[in-house]
């Protein structure tokens, strides 16, 4: 199982400095964010021109030597726009057009995969309409995304239609050929224990990591409470072929601005070793 590391991290630092940061903490693998109106490298520019932007992106990965995990496409700073469950015909042809453009992106990158949001619930409507609705956009996306030789996944998160374990399954049960973005992070944050959240793992096709605990979206990792440990070995069991994704994040939102995301990353990474090696790990104490 391989490590990877999210360029979004360092929001602020730019972007050929972030990949090459990546690999001087000796991570092997990326996940690409491409996120309207807020990433380093985001549709909007993409779509101007894909060839060139994928030459682009081709070009500083083979420079900082990483391997691309992942591409995570997010259409813009919030869960209503282009949605694949959005009401509206119009957004939902518009969220079409840009995945088209997308996995064309991301296929020229020889992507093993690629991460999209599931959708969001609109008004009272009822959950199982909502989700039903994201399958029907999602299946199309599955099927092209296939053709490609791309796998695709959706993230379960807070502000979703999936944003508990059993409404992800579902999701999955009315979308064949669908995988998970696994990231417990927002089912902790909501109070759901690992137990109930372990049973998804089986449909991981890229697994997000960082520290969170009840009411946490975000947490340093001496706070964290999810038990990562068992999270690695239960893939291992499973034959997990993935990437081990170190995601902290850096955005005004649900606190996740406040930790200091070089240390967080390697303590992380130190730890996901240790599993991996059959060491228990020694968290770094500072002394001050």
């Amino acid at each position: 199982m391989k490590l990877s590391c999210a360029d979004f991290t360092w929001p602020l630092l730019a972007h050929e400095r972030v990949l090459q940061l990546i690999r001087l903490l000796d991570i092997e693998g990326v996940d690409l964010g491409i996120f309207g109106n807020r990433s380093h490298i985001r549709p909007e520019m993409i779509r101007q021109d894909v060839p060139m932007w994928s030459g682009i992106v081709k070009e500083r990965l083979a420079r900082s030597g990483l391997e691309l995990a992942d591409v995570f496409v997010q259409p813009w700073s919030d869960f209503q726009t282009m949605a694949p469950n959005n009401p509206d015909p119009k957004q939902r042809e518009e969220g079409e057009a840009l995945f088209r453009d997308m996995l064309e992106f991301a296929a020229r990158l020889e992507a093993p995969g690629m991460t999209v949001l599931p959708g969001t619930r609109f008004g009272d409507e009822p959950w199982e309409a909502s989700i039903r609705r994201s399958a029907e956009t999602l299946k199309r996306r599955v099927d092209a995304a296939a053709q490609r030789g791309i796998a695709l996944s959706v993230e379960g998160h807070i502000g979703s239609n999936v944003d508990r374990p059993e409404k992800l399954a579902r999701l999955l049960e009315l979308t064949p050929g669908l995988t998970i973005t696994m990231d417990y992070c927002h089912f902790t944050y909501a109070g759901i224990p690992d137990e109930e959240i372990e049973p998804l793992l089986p449909h991981a096709r890229h697994i997000q990591c960082r520290g969170a605990a009840p009411g946490q979206l975000q947490a340093p990792f001496s706070e964290n409470t999810i038990d990562y440990g068992r999270v690695i070995r239960r893939l291992l069991e499973l034959g997990y072929q993935g990437y081990f994704g170190i995601e902290y994040v850096y955005i005004n939102w649900q606190g996740c601005n406040r930790a200091e995301n070089v240390s967080e990353t390697i303590q992380f990474r130190d730890f996901a070793r240790a599993v991996l090696a059959g060491r228990e790990y020694q968290p770094v104490i500072s002394a001050v």
